[in-house]
């Protein structure tokens, strides 16, 4: 019993010590973060990179599966950008619904011969239709389905210009979204990639491309996700940044090197977590081939996306993030500690084996052990009530922190009555959505291996234009 007592007391000290942990690295993130943002803001470094160059064309490739209800929407927007030469390509995976001819018939696009050199290889290409909208190329490859990393391989064969964006289709830019995503390419030639910030567009109104409306959805669900997503990119990816040493570029808005993602293979078609894997195979690429690089993140270049308004579609997306996690945590283990893979083989792996992928097995396996010691009576449960209230409160702050900053940034009008609500849903998101993601993430791995490249879907609705 005494043997019991001892792991059980050592269980439940290293529980606490890493939710302290957790906490500090939060804390400093979202510090660094803000000063980050305000040093932007004020000191105005990317105003004058704008225009010095106009040299930098870039391909948009839009993969799509099942997009019709957003996907002539999502194209529209992005023929709108404030930047001098782009095209947009839009990959329709095998789509079952009325995707292809929604975008024929909206952009009257034509058929064309067109040769496509596979350079990365790809399922195969049955048509190519292009045409001109806003004095913007469309491009629209019909192509067997092969998921979304084979989509996004068969845009990159097809783009014709040097740096590609890859975006979602229910994904909307902000209007300023390439100038400032560009701008680290401008300003450092070692820059191979960088990404913007993902925002929740669910309550969110835009006018020809800017925030004209800010305000919580009325579905309770979407609010909690708003409060994680600022706390997400205003944090740990600035602080990784600063020591060029984040391990995702968001597959919703990220900006690559044609030529380096080319020579490192492309996308991998295996894996769900497609996104992570690529930005963890050019740190590895480039480190192994000892070529100068940078992968950068753009706090203030944002891309709009919709938030899942079910729980079970929730559920679902999660249940894919952990496993793409998952699998990039293992084709990538022999990185870790290596000295040759630097900070990315020790801190940013050590963070997101620890702080996001084990997390939800160390959480239920700490309440578990808090629980059983109180059965057996060898917790002091005041202490205990008073260490989750404060780690609920310090959470609070932190969310309430990055909301404000997020307010600052888009120089959005400051509202009392909006702020409150966001201090409650705070409460809410730390008390209730944190665990449930939580078990949904603790479960993930259960049955693995069925329907194991599966995109997943959720309800797609309008985002709301002034």
């Amino acid at each position: 019993m005494e043997t019991v007592k001892i792991i059980l007391n050592l269980i439940e000290g290293f529980f606490i010590f890493y939710l302290m942990l957790y906490s500090l690295i939060l804390a400093t993130s979202v510090i660094v973060g803000t000063l980050s943002v305000y040093d932007n803001m004020h000191k105005k470094k990317l105003k004058n990179v704008f225009e010095v160059d106009k040299g930098i064309k870039i391909s948009i490739i839009v993969p799509a599966y099942n997009e019709e209800i957003t996907i002539a929407d999502t194209v529209e927007t992005l023929s709108k950008l404030e930047y001098h030469d782009y095209e947009i390509i839009v990959v329709n995976d095998g789509s079952k619904d009325n995707t292809l001819n929604k975008m024929i018939e909206t952009y009257n696009l034509k058929e064309v011969e067109k040769f496509v050199l596979n350079k990365i290889q790809t399922k195969p290409i049955k048509k190519v239709y292009e045409g001109k909208y806003n004095d913007v190329d469309i491009i629209l490859l019909d192509k067997e389905n092969g998921g979304k990393a084979d989509a996004l391989n068969a845009g990159i064969n097809i783009a014709n210009n040097q740096w590609f964006i890859s975006i979602d289709a229910d994904s909307v830019l902000q209007s300023d979204a390439l100038k400032k995503v560009i701008a680290p390419i401008l300003e450092d030639d070692d820059v191979i990639a960088s990404g913007g910030a993902i925002m929740i567009g669910n309550g969110v109104t835009l006018k020809n491309g800017r925030v004209e409306n800010f305000d919580m959805p009325k579905n309770i669900l979407a609010s909690m996700q708003i409060v994680e997503y600022n706390r997400t990119f205003l944090a740990s990816r600035i602080l990784f940044d600063k020591v060029n040493a984040n391990l995702i570029v968001s597959g919703a808005f990220g900006l690559f090197n044609k030529d380096i993602v080319i020579a490192a293979g492309g996308y991998a078609p295996n894996t769900r977590g497609e996104d992570m894997e690529l930005v963890m195979k050019l740190h590895t690429f480039c480190r192994v081939n000892k070529i100068k690089y940078r992968i950068r993140y753009v706090s203030d270049a944002i891309c709009w996306t919709q938030a899942p308004e079910k729980l079970k579609d929730l559920m679902v997306q999660r249940r894919r993030w952990h496993i793409g996690l998952y699998e990039c945590m293992n084709n990538y283990k022999s990185i870790f500690l290596k000295p040759e893979h630097g900070i990315v083989g020790s801190l940013s792996y050590f963070y997101f084996l620890f702080y996001e992928f084990l997390s939800p097995y160390i959480e239920v396996l700490g309440v578990m052990v808090t629980v059983l010691m109180y059965i057996i009576g060898l917790i002091n449960i005041n202490f205990m009530i008073a260490f989750y209230l404060f780690y609920t409160i310090m959470g609070v702050m932190i969310s309430i922190a990055t909301y404000c900053t997020t307010v600052y940034m888009n120089e959005l009008e400051f509202n009392f009555t909006k702020f409150l609500k966001t201090v409650v849903l705070c409460f809410f998101e730390v008390g209730f959505l944190r665990f449930v993601l939580t078990w949904v993430r603790f479960t993930a791995l259960f049955g693995y291996n069925k329907n194991k490249y599966f995109w997943g879907k959720v309800q797609r609705k309008h985002m709301k234009k002034a």
